[in-house]
C-alpha cells in the first residue's frame, strides 16, 4: 500500500472543548504509533490509515515514536492536541501510568478514546522438549522451585511482562521475569535454552506452533480460541486470571465526537469482511473497531487494575 512517509508539522493547540469541529479531516492526518517500526501494531495502523486515506481524500500517515516505553509517542499526540494528530497504540497506554511516576500524561484527562482496534489474549510457550510440558506441570514445578522457572517477555514493563506477573500472582508462585528488546529476541532466548517460558502475543506465536518448534501450553483469555481448541486457556487452573493485549485508537483532549464516529463509519468495512479481520482471526485475535464506549471502559478497568499489581508486586519500568 502506497502511503506518503512526510511529515505533517503540527504546532500545538490551546485544547478546546471540541477539537474536530467543522469538516474534517481538512489536512493529513498523523497516526503516531509508539512503537519501533517493523512491530505488529504498525501492520493494522497502516491497513487502517490506508482505508482512512481513501476514504476521507487526505492521507493518513503513519509515524513511528519509540522511547520510554510508549511514552514519547503518546506524550507528542497530547502535545499536539491537534484532531490531524491521532495515537495508534497497544494496552501499554493503560499500563504506563502504573509504572512510571510521570509518564507525561494521564490517561483520562490527556487522551480522547476512539475505539478499540483488536483484542487478542498472549499465549504461553514453551520448548517441546524443555522442563516445562504444561500448564499443569508449570505450576507444580514452579511451587516446587520458586523463582527458578523464567520467562521471556518483549520488555520489562510492556504487556507481556505483567501477563506473567498477574499469573504468577494470581497462581501464588514465583516466577523469574528476563526481559528482552522485543519479541524477536525473546523467542531466540527461548529455543537457545535461555529461558523455560515466552510470554508473547498469538499472532506472534503462530508461526512458532505451527512449525513444531515451540509448544502453546496456555492462552491468556478469557476462553479458548479456535486455532488451538487443546491449548487450555490459563484460567481453567488459575482463578481470576485473564489479560489480552488489545489495539486502539486515541485524540487529544477534547476530540470532537464527531471524528471519532466518521473513523469508526469508515473503517465498518473493514470489520465486515477484509484480509486484516481473516489474519486476526486466524491467530485467535477479534478486529473490533466499535466506537469510544468500550475503549472508555477498558480503561476505566484496567488502569487501577496495573496500578494495583504494580504496587503489590513492585514492578517498575526500567
Amino acid at each position: 500500500m502506497s502511503l506518503t512517509r512526510r511529515a505533517i508539522l503540527a504546532a500545538p493547540l490551546l485544547a478546546t472543548p471540541a477539537l474536530g469541529q467543522g469538516a474534517w479531516p481538512q489536512r493529513p492526518v498523523r497516526f503516531i504509533v509508539p512503537f519501533a517500526p517493523g512491530g505488529p501494531v504498525e501492520v493494522p495502523a497502516r491497513v487502517v490509515a490506508d482505508t482512512l486515506s481513501r476514504s476521507t481524500g487526505q492521507p493518513f500517515v503513519v509515524e513511528t515514536r519509540p522511547g520510554a516505553g510508549g511514552a514519547l509517542g503518546i506524550q507528542t499526540v497530547v502535545q499536539a492536541n491537534d484532531p490531524h494528530t491521532l495515537l495508534f497504540t497497544t494496552s501499554s497506554v493503560a499500563i504506563l501510568p502504573a509504572l512510571v511516576r510521570d509518564p507525561g500524561y494521564d490517561p483520562f484527562r490527556d487522551l480522547t478514546p476512539i475505539s478499540m482496534v483488536s483484542d487478542a489474549p498472549m499465549a504461553l510457550l514453551a520448548k517441546p522438549d524443555g522442563r516445562v510440558r504444561d500448564l499443569a506441570g508449570l505450576l507444580a514445578l514452579a511451587r516446587q522451585k520458586p523463582g527458578e522457572i523464567s520467562y521471556g517477555s518483549s520488555g520489562s514493563g510492556s504487556t507481556t511482562h505483567l501477563g506473567g506477573a498477574l499469573l504468577a500472582q494470581r497462581a501464588g508462585i514465583d516466577l523469574l521475569h528476563v526481559p528482552y528488546r522485543g519479541a524477536g529476541q525473546a523467542v531466540n532466548a527461548l529455543y537457545a535454552g535461555d529461558t523455560d517460558l515466552l510470554v508473547t502475543g498469538t499472532i506472534e506465536s503462530m508461526p512458532h506452533v505451527r512449525d513444531g518448534r515451540l509448544r502453546a501450553i496456555a492462552v491468556t483469555g478469557p476462553a479458548r480460541i479456535a486455532p488451538w481448541p487443546d491449548v487450555p486457556f490459563a484460567g481453567e487452573m488459575v482463578p481470576d486470571y485473564a489479560i489480552t493485549i488489545w489495539y486502539g485508537m486515541f485524540g487529544g483532549r477534547g476530540l470532537a465526537p464527531e471524528v471519532a464516529a466518521r473513523i469508526v463509519a469508515d473503517c465498518a468495512p473493514l470489520v465486515a469482511g477484509s484480509l486484516l479481520k481473516e489474519r486476526l482471526q486466524e491467530s485467535g485475535a477479534e478486529l473490533l473497531l466499535n466506537g469510544p464506549g468500550p475503549l472508555a471502559a477498558r480503561m476505566a478497568r484496567e488502569v487501577p487494575q496495573w496500578k494495583a499489581l504494580a504496587a503489590a508486586t513492585g514492578i517498575r519500568a526500567e
